[in-house]
């Protein structure tokens, strides 16, 4: 008996859509990284993208544990002295806070060019609404998988 391995018509990808309003951020991002990758797939093939098209919605409604609120993010503009930082509150009261959740899944994926493929089935939304109800995508209720999901 031979091991079975994936072959792109094998592949049935699923739409999937997540609330994050009140979920905790790694525990969310580790749920996200396995849907993303297809380990959920009873027939999940390394090298193959399996994953399911994951939306998130409310990610500015994340929560984060202990004082990471304050825990610095750092860049570099490329120039002499151009390192930067934002606290991660700042991002998530900024502009753009569904960066907090896009960075923490993009970092639980190993890395290279599935991985950045993979990422292109991410979809998060700072508010409720999403353009992808023609999609149908079904609910994942990811509050309810464990009582630690949530922060009290």
């Amino acid at each position: 008996m031979k091991t079975f391995t994936a072959t792109p018509a094998d592949i049935d990808k699923k739409w999937i859509l997540i609330d994050a309003e009140g979920v905790v951020l790694g525990r969310l991002a580790s749920i996200i990284a396995m849907r993303l990758r297809g380990k959920h797939k009873a027939s999940f093939t390394p090298h193959m993208d399996m994953g399911d098209n994951v939306i998130v919605i409310n990610a500015d409604k994340i929560q984060l544990t202990g004082n990471k609120r304050n825990k610095p993010n750092y860049w570099h503009t490329g120039h002499p002295g151009g390192i930067k930082s934002r606290t991660t509150g700042q991002i998530l009261e900024g502009k753009y806070p569904e960066r907090v959740v896009m960075q923490a899944v993009k970092r639980m994926l190993p890395g290279g060019p599935l991985s950045r493929k993979q990422m292109t089935n991410l979809r998060v939304y700072a508010g409720a609404a999403h353009p992808h109800e023609a999609q149908e995508p079904t609910v994942l209720d990811v509050k309810s998988m464990n009582s630690k999901n949530t922060r009290s």
